[in-house]
């Protein structure tokens, strides 16, 4: 009896080794994992200050969560409170409000891109704007409270936070101005100039809103386009 109890004991002994050494293979390669889709969310956060892996590891890595989201659903809905900022390292998503029956497009951005509604994200009030996936999605998710723990953490993660944003509404500023100053077929150039790979990505009604371009002028300029590309290289 008591050679059978000795010999259940280092079973069970064993058994558990096997389950710590189970659990910390899941935990390391899950961690791997994370830290290979965070990669270009710290190449893009290098754009604005020379954060080393340690810092990244040690302050960002442990908020934040990788989301995923099917074709054509919602990350947020008008009248929501936007709790995350987001990062896209898979797929393309808009950003728009309802005026009427219409879909009005603000933002329509695709990997390695900021979206988020801002004003509701920062003054933690109602957003007027929808955040819906055109094509199924992966984003690197931070929530508001977590990023204040950070900045009050680190004055280096802080600075770096005011840069991102002070980024993001020099860009919108851009493009409102662009949105002014260039007629309907400039603007419809400069961007396929800028973004060739989201014409053909986007739906054609979700482009020709966020451009404020009529749906039959957009037709014709996108016509117009495949024509003259024909002609370049038939003359080729």
């Amino acid at each position: 009896m008591g050679n059978f109890s000795r010999v259940a004991t280092s079973v069970e002994k064993i058994t558990r080794l096997n389950l710590i050494r189970i659990n910390y293979c899941r935990t390391f390669y899950m961690l791997l994992s994370i830290m290979d889709a965070t990669r270009p969310f710290q190449d893009y956060l290098r754009k604005f200050a020379n954060i080393t892996e340690e810092e990244f590891t040690k302050c960002l890595l442990p908020v934040i969560k990788v989301r995923r989201f099917g074709k054509k659903e919602f990350m947020i809905r008008q009248g929501e409170v936007e709790n995350y900022f987001n990062f896209i390292i898979k797929g393309l998503i808009r950003k728009y409000y309802k005026k009427g029956s219409q879909e009005i497009n603000t933002q329509i951005s695709m990997e390695g891109h900021i979206i988020l509604s801002q004003e509701s994200f920062h003054s933690r009030t109602a957003s007027e704007y929808f955040i819906e996936t055109i094509e199924p999605s992966s984003v690197i998710s931070i929530h508001f409270d977590d990023l204040e723990k950070v900045y009050a953490q680190s004055k280096k993660m802080e600075h770096l936070g005011r840069l991102v944003v002070t980024h993001t509404m020099v860009l919108k500023d851009r493009w409102q101005m662009q949105m002014v100053k260039m007629t309907p077929r400039e603007r419809f150039l400069n961007f396929v100039m800028k973004n060739p790979e989201l014409l053909q990505r986007v739906p054609q009604k979700h482009l020709a809103s966020y451009l404020n371009i009529k749906p039959e002028t957009f037709s014709r300029f996108k016509h117009l386009l495949r024509n003259n590309s024909n002609n370049s290289k038939n003359a080729a």
